[in-house]
């Protein structure tokens, strides 16, 4: 029995630690950073901690300011909506931002994400705007 017991409590720690992203339940989940409900499915993000924690943004401008007042050395994940695959969650920090007055987000920032630089452009040469890194988003943000 006490076999079980211990079985089952390591279980329970091993899978409540797990480090992966939620699903965003949009028209439900409220950004963490401004308290609005996160209804666009192009501009959501979230970020995971390393411990598993999840937060959840209505825009990829919400995850940027929230890391004002964050240890970023918690963070394991920075994920994005992609705007070519609503609700699919990317890896933020690969993917290619364009900043457009062309194309709205929820905060007005007219920020944008790209799986890749080739979409960013894509839209761009139609939309106008410029093109960011994540790194250089982090800069001009």
């Amino acid at each position: 029995m006490k076999q079980l017991i211990l079985i089952l409590l390591l279980g329970v720690t091993i899978t409540s630690c797990t480090v992966k992203p939620e699903p965003i339940n949009y028209g439900q989940d409220a950004c963490h950073f401004c308290k609005m409900t996160i209804v666009d499915k192009v501009h959501g993000a979230e970020v995971v901690t390393h411990k598993g924690k999840v937060y959840k943004f209505d825009a990829s401008e919400c995850m940027v300011n929230f890391m004002d007042d964050f240890d970023t050395e918690e963070i394991k994940l920075y994920l994005t909506n992609h705007f070519n695959e609503p609700e699919t969650l990317i890896d933020a920090t690969t993917a290619t931002f364009l900043i457009s007055k062309n194309v709205p987000s929820p905060m007005g920032a007219f920020l944008t994400a790209f799986k890749t630089k080739q979409e960013a452009a894509t839209v761009q040469a139609e939309q106008g705007g410029d093109i960011y890194t994540w790194d250089a988003l982090l800069e001009h943000l």
